[in-house]
């Protein structure tokens, strides 16, 4: 049956208009699709199967109780921090292949000063970081202003920084590694500086973790202490730089820079963006992520050695992907980010719990690369372009 409006007086009714139809642009989107189109969903449902494959086959081993818990925490909180860095830097559409070089020359540049030329600890940390920090931006000034990938010019940084850890070490110390005797009095000047105490080593928790084991809610030694002594600085460390970096990502103007330029550098720089300085900046936070492993590692073993950090550079990268990142820029996470660590944290100790051998660890970093990347370009397809 077909309407008509009313006319005024003195004009013929019509057909009343038809129904506008609705705008394509402004379709309704499930939830499903808005969770397929995170980011971070890969490396959360791989979290989840990391989790309940482990906790099927080394539940009852004490991989899951508080002092397992610690431990592959801590390994994962190492790698989160360094995934950080490289998932900012990533989504940026840049790399950085000098991490791991990086981190055996800050440790390197922190032993030394303090050790060999009599520094308090506090100043050899600020140091270490100055000088890693400024590498860092020396490596962003290059890929900036010579227009070469940053693959090219990080990797020369790579040889570079390990061959300047190795001989600088020789020729300041006459050796590689600074640990027995050297290691204990470093450590001992570590526990008598209450900056670098406070900062970077020993744990967090630890009266709570004590009084739940004399209440018996938690395992203990013989004397009644804790067998998990607490939180690791590091543990710490990662939940405030995950936090940080994902703030900043989704909730600043600097995160949407990154994101642009990531995404387009020519047409960000067109709308007023500056990309140079964002660029610089983030190969500046990945020298930070870098010497901030150094220094707690350091802390923590109370012993440096130059070539520390080894493949520490593809395990940050291989974290970012599976945490989302795009290897073209302009699409990633940083919860994806420490997602991504923390599946190779579980897997890293978690093997340890089993009787696999450990040298399948190597194979499922690189089938998770493989499946990471393949799955993030099924979603981008799929979902991210609405096909």
């Amino acid at each position: 049956m077909s309407h008509t409006i009313e006319a005024p007086p003195g004009q013929a009714a019509g057909p009343a208009p038809a129904t506008a139809a609705p705008d394509e642009r402004i379709r309704q989107v499930g939830p499903v699709r808005k969770l397929l189109s995170r980011p971070e969903f890969g490396a959360l449902a791989g979290a989840v199967l990391v989790f309940a494959v482990f906790g099927a086959a080394a539940g009852s081993s004490g991989m899951f109780l508080p002092e397992g818990i610690v431990n592959w925490g801590t390994v994962a909180a190492y790698l989160g921090i360094l995934a950080v860095g490289a998932a900012l830097l990533m989504i940026a559409g840049e790399f950085d292949l000098s991490v791991g070089s990086m981190i055996g020359f800050a440790g390197m540049m922190m032993a030394i000063p303090c050790l060999y030329w009599g520094w308090p600890v506090w100043l050899s940390v600020l140091f270490a970081f100055a000088v890693a920090m400024a590498l860092g931006g020396v490596n962003g000034w290059l890929v900036v202003k010579t227009g070469l990938p940053s693959f090219i010019v990080t990797l020369a940084f790579f040889f570079i920084l390990r061959g300047l850890s190795l001989a600088l070490s020789v020729l300041l110390t006459g050796r590689t590694i600074i640990s027995s005797h050297d290691g204990l009095v470093l450590q001992e000047m570590i526990l008598a500086d209450p900056i670098v105490q406070a900062l970077f080593s020993g744990h967090v928790l630890t009266g709570l973790f004590n009084a739940l084991a004399r209440a018996g809610l938690m395992a203990a030694r013989a004397d009644g202490v804790a067998l998990a002594t607490g939180i690791p600085k590091v543990m710490v460390w990662w939940g405030v730089l995950t936090a940080v970096g994902a703030f900043t990502l989704s909730r600043m103007r600097l995160g949407n820079w990154i994101l642009a330029v990531g995404g387009d550098a020519n047409a960000a720089r067109n709308v007023g963006i500056p990309v140079a300085r964002v660029k610089i900046g983030l190969f500046v936070l990945m020298a930070f992520c870098a010497c901030l492993f150094a220094v707690l590692q350091v802390c923590d073993a109370g012993s440096a050695a130059a070539d520390r950090g080894l493949q520490k550079e593809f395990e940050a990268i291989i974290a970012a992907v599976i945490g989302g990142c795009l290897l073209t820029g302009g699409y990633g996470s940083v919860i994806g980010a420490a997602l991504g660590a923390l599946v190779f944290g579980v897997v890293q100790i978690g093997i340890g719990y089993t009787s696999i051998d450990n040298n399948w660890y190597r194979v499922f970093l690189g089938g998770m690369l493989l499946a990471a990347v393949l799955f993030n370009n099924y979603i981008r397809r799929r979902v991210a372009l609405g096909r």
